[in-house]
């Protein structure tokens, strides 16, 4: 017997994550490393928890067995209870055969067993790739109030961005009138951040109405709410004002590590109030040689610092030894750059190794055409050889052999 849940949240957790290329080769998008000690799915977990929210069903597909073991029983989140706490949901086998997610709907159609266990009046649906501080109960307040049968959260985002989003268009009482999907001409600033309220009895028909659609994308954007929106149903917008960051693409990742080294932006993750929980295995401090120098950067236990670091973002057991520097860039954990190594404007993935006096990347002024300046990206595991080159821009998934220079 499970004990009855006002509200349910479901975190889709299954996408590839193909725009992060090397990073998501053999972990899912959400397992992805964060701001020095964290992943991104410490982001939503945490928002659950300290919303009040007690069971959280975690919807995974691709590569999974990294997210999994992180997730574990929910532990560092207070997240393993007996009759609640956090629970992995991947797709399995059926008496009519087993079937991937289809798509975002299709994912939830899928567990309605598990929803309709624990008896939920709502259900929150999160996205696990997003970087952001929100009080689901706040949202849920408001639904409420509302009497809504959907509520989507929504971010004012400027106008010459706005048809990078799906935007909603609303009435005075924030009441959704129209969906649009990419607008070139958007009639509003309103964009949707993929986290739904819905009331649990109005979700339920609409899914199993969706799944029975074979011309479905079995989609909540595509499908599920303009079906809602068309039949009339009571749909409202929920307005956030906080930081919120779609890291998707190796740009945003980047940017959203560097934000952290930005005192300008609203992302306070040392807040004890809304604190933002992680599993992190114990490590000592971190060491700072005599000839270390470092400037506003983010610097992780257990890392060993020799070299020179500016604005960047250095994880667990991180090693940068002598004459080796750093500008610009997010090495993950168990990264070791070597003596003469130059790291510039990158993404390192974890246990990456350069070796001495190589160069990962380059600085945009350096380039004299900037159409080819971009991150580099290298792929955990990835050794590169003494004295090689990774340009900027690169996507390297394999070893670099050493480059031997001319006797």
């Amino acid at each position: 017997m499970f004990r009855k849940q006002e509200c349910v949240a479901m975190l889709l957790a299954g996408g590839q994550g193909s725009r992060l290329y090397a990073l998501t080769r053999h972990i899912a998008k959400p397992a992805v490393p964060y701001g020095g000690k964290y992943r991104i799915i410490d982001f939503p977990l945490s928002n659950c928890v300290n919303s009040g929210i007690e069971t959280v069903g975690v919807l995974t597909q691709y590569q999974p067995l990294e997210l999994s073991d992180y997730i574990g029983s929910g532990q560092p989140w207070d997240l393993d209870r007996m009759d609640a706490g956090v629970h992995i949901l991947p797709p399995y086998q059926r008496n009519k055969g087993a079937d991937w997610y289809k798509g975002t709907a299709n994912a939830i159609y899928q567990n309605l067993h598990f929803i309709e266990r624990y008896n939920p009046e709502y259900v929150l649906i999160l996205s696990g790739d997003h970087i952001y501080k929100m009080n689901y109960d706040e949202m849920l307040a408001a639904h409420k109030e509302n009497n809504a049968d959907c509520t989507i959260a929504v971010l004012d985002v400027p106008k010459e961005e706005a048809s990078r989003f799906g935007i909603l268009n609303t009435n005075g009482d924030g009441s959704v009138y129209e969906f649009e999907e990419k607008p070139k001409e958007p009639k509003s600033t309103l964009a949707s951040m993929g986290i739904y309220i819905f009331t649990w009895e109005k979700l339920r028909q609409y899914l199993i109405a969706d799944e029975a659609d074979p011309t479905s994308a079995n989609d909540f954007g595509k499908n599920v709410l303009p079906a809602m929106l068309a039949a009339g149903e009571r749909m409202f917008a929920y307005r956030f004002d906080g930081y919120w960051k779609d890291v998707g693409t190796i740009d945003s990742l980047w940017e959203a590590n560097l934000d952290l080294l930005n005192p300008k932006v609203p992302l306070d993750l040392s807040d004890p109030s809304w604190k933002i929980y992680s599993r992190n295995p114990g490590m000592p401090p971190q060491y700072l040689s005599a000839t270390a120098q470092v400037q506003n950067s983010m610097l992780t236990e257990g890392c060993s610092i020799s070299g020179k670091v500016e604005y960047s973002v250095i994880f667990a057991g991180v090693t940068v030894e002598e004459g080796a520097e750093i500008v610009d860039s997010i090495l993950m954990p168990g990264v070791t750059v070597r003596k003469g190594a130059k790291v510039y404007y990158s993404i390192l993935a974890e246990d990456v190794d350069v070796g001495e006096g190589a160069q990962i990347g380059e600085k945009p002024e350096e380039i004299a055409n900037l159409s080819k300046w971009g991150i580099a990206v290298v792929a955990s595991g990835v050794k590169v050889g003494k004295g090689a080159k990774v340009p900027a821009k690169a996507m390297q998934e394999t070893d670099v052999e050493e480059v031997i220079a001319n006797a």
